[in-house]
């Protein structure tokens, strides 16, 4: 069985995330998407209610599962007996940093593979941060999210205002 793990903080997850997502689960008979905390990161969004999330925005896709990590990747690779880890790629910036991920990781472990899928071009300037900004400032957030991530979104920003 060819397993593969698609690692990311997912605050909130995008069509980009998504495209990626059901381009991957082609390529494995199991993909195993992680939802993690990166401490880089200061998400809007907790573990739980990123995992509700993805979840949902994966209901239909058979070969999912999604759970969360808070380990090495290569550590969550292997507790799941996969044999490549899943990265999308927008731009150039992302393949300079994606390429030394992929180098240590092979350091780590040369067992698993990484594989690379270029984002759809109409997807391509799709980045989370990106979304979260242009939402903070009232903008239209739905050609770059699922509607209902659009509205935990609004929710959330309600929330924060209140």
């Amino acid at each position: 069985m060819r397993i593969g793990v698609y690692p990311g903080t997912f605050d909130p997850i995008t069509l980009g995330h998504l495209d990626i997502i059901r381009r991957g689960s082609a390529l494995a008979d199991k993909l195993v998407i992680g939802v993690t905390t990166n401490s880089a990161k200061s998400p809007m969004f907790d573990v739980e209610k990123r995992l509700e999330m993805v979840r949902r925005e994966t209901a239909d896709i058979d070969n999912v599962e999604v759970v969360s990590f808070n380990s090495l990747l290569m550590d969550f690779a292997v507790a799941h007996n996969a044999s490549f880890v899943l990265r999308g790629l927008r731009a150039v910036a992302d393949f300079e940093y994606e390429y030394q991920m992929a180098g240590m990781n092979q350091q780590l472990n040369d067992d698993v593979e990484t594989v690379f899928l270029m984002a759809d071009v109409s997807l391509q300037p799709i980045a989370s941060r990106l979304v979260k900004e242009i939402a903070r400032y009232g903008g239209p957030i739905d050609k770059f999210v699922p509607a209902e991530v659009a509205r935990d979104v609004a929710a959330a920003l309600a929330g924060e205002q209140s």
